[in-house]
C-alpha cells in the first residue's frame, strides 16, 4: 500500500464521526458509557495484527498477520506476551483479515481480503481443536459472476466476520460510493458457496472487523474510527436494531473481540492492545 493510501486512511480516521449514524440510522450516543485504555503491546511476530479470537486459556487470544504473512496463528495474553505459535497446515495467507470461533472451539480464518479488487474466489479455513486437518470453505459473490473480477472500486472486499448459530456472517469493507455495508451469511461448513446480501446499512467508514457477544444479544462492527453496536432480535443477525456508536481513533484498528457481554478487546496494525470497558 503506498504512502498516499496511508495518508488517506489517517485523514479519514481522524475525521470519522458517529454523527451520520445518529441522524440517519438512529444510533444512540454511548461514548460516555465506555472507557478505552491501552493495556499492552502485541509481540513483534504479530506486527500486522488483523484478527482476534479467544485462545486456549482464560486470558489468552489468537491473532494473525495481514496479507503476505506466514500461515500461522499467534497466541498472546493481555499484556502482549507471546504464549504459542500455531502453524496452519495446508493454508496460505493470501489476505487473512479476521478470525472467528464456534462453541466447539473450531477456529475460522477469513482469507477474503480484496483491496486490489482482483479476486473472484475467497476462502475461509476451519481449524478443528485437534489440529490434525484444515478444512476449507470456499465462496464467491453472486453479483461478481460474469465479470472479469478486477475493479477500480473493490466492492467485493471483506475484512470482518463472526460465527453465530452454525453460520458465518460477513461484512463488506464498504468502498462503494453509496457507503452501504453489505451483510452476507453462509453455512459454517465445508463446501463452495455463492453469496448474496441479506441486509445492508449506510456507514460512512471502512469496516475492518466484527464480533458477537457471548450471549448472542449484541454484535459489534469495527471501523478505522468508530465502533457500531447492534442488537440481535429473535436470533436473526441484521441491521434492524442499531444500539449505539462511539469513536475509537486509535490508528489503524483491525480487530475486535468481546471479552464478555459488554467489554471488548481491540488491536491495531501498529501493535497496540486496547480494552474497551463498559462502566
Amino acid at each position: 500500500m503506498n504512502k498516499l493510501m496511508y495518508l488517506w486512511y489517517a485523514v479519514k480516521t481522524v475525521l470519522c464521526t458517529c454523527q451520520p449514524d445518529h441522524s440517519i440510522n438512529n444510533f444512540e450516543k454511548v461514548k460516555s458509557h465506555y472507557q478505552i485504555k491501552k493495556i499492552g503491546t502485541l509481540p513483534a511476530v504479530a506486527a500486522e495484527s488483523s484478527g482476534l479470537a479467544a485462545g486456549n486459556g482464560e486470558n489468552s487470544f489468537w491473532t494473525h498477520n495481514d496479507s503476505g504473512g506466514k500461515a500461522e496463528l499467534y497466541e498472546f495474553n493481555l499484556s502482549g506476551k507471546l504464549l504459542s505459535t500455531k502453524t496452519v497446515p495446508g493454508a496460505k495467507n493470501m489476505d487473512w483479515e479476521d478470525l472467528a470461533k464456534d462453541p466447539e472451539n473450531n477456529i475460522y480464518i477469513g482469507d477474503f481480503g480484496n483491496n486490489a479488487g482482483n479476486r473472484k474466489s475467497f476462502d475461509i479455513y476451519r481449524i478443528p481443536p485437534d489440529q490434525n486437518a484444515t478444512e476449507k470453505i470456499t465462496f464467491e459473490y453472486a453479483a461478481q459472476k460474469g465479470t472479469s473480477g478486477a475493479s477500480d472500486i473493490p466492492e467485493f472486499d471483506c475484512e470482518a466476520f463472526f460465527y453465530h448459530d452454525k453460520n458465518l456472517y460477513l461484512f463488506s469493507k464498504n468502498w462503494t460510493k453509496d457507503k452501504q455495508v453489505k451483510l452476507y451469511r453462509l453455512p459454517a461448513e465445508k463446501g463452495n458457496h455463492s453469496l448474496s446480501p441479506v441486509d445492508s446499512i449506510y456507514i460512512d467508514a471502512l469496516v475492518t472487523s466484527a464480533d458477537i457477544s457471548p450471549d448472542g444479544k449484541t454484535f459489534a462492527v469495527l471501523t478505522y474510527g468508530k465502533v457500531l453496536l447492534f442488537g440481535v432480535s429473535g436470533n436473526e443477525i441484521n441491521f434492524k436494531k442499531p444500539l449505539g456508536c462511539f469513536r475509537l481513533v486509535k490508528m489503524q484498528n483491525e480487530a475486535i473481540l468481546f471479552l464478555n457481554n459488554t467489554d471488548m478487546l481491540v488491536t491495531n496494525e501498529q501493535g497496540s492492545i486496547y480494552r474497551i470497558t463498559y462502566r
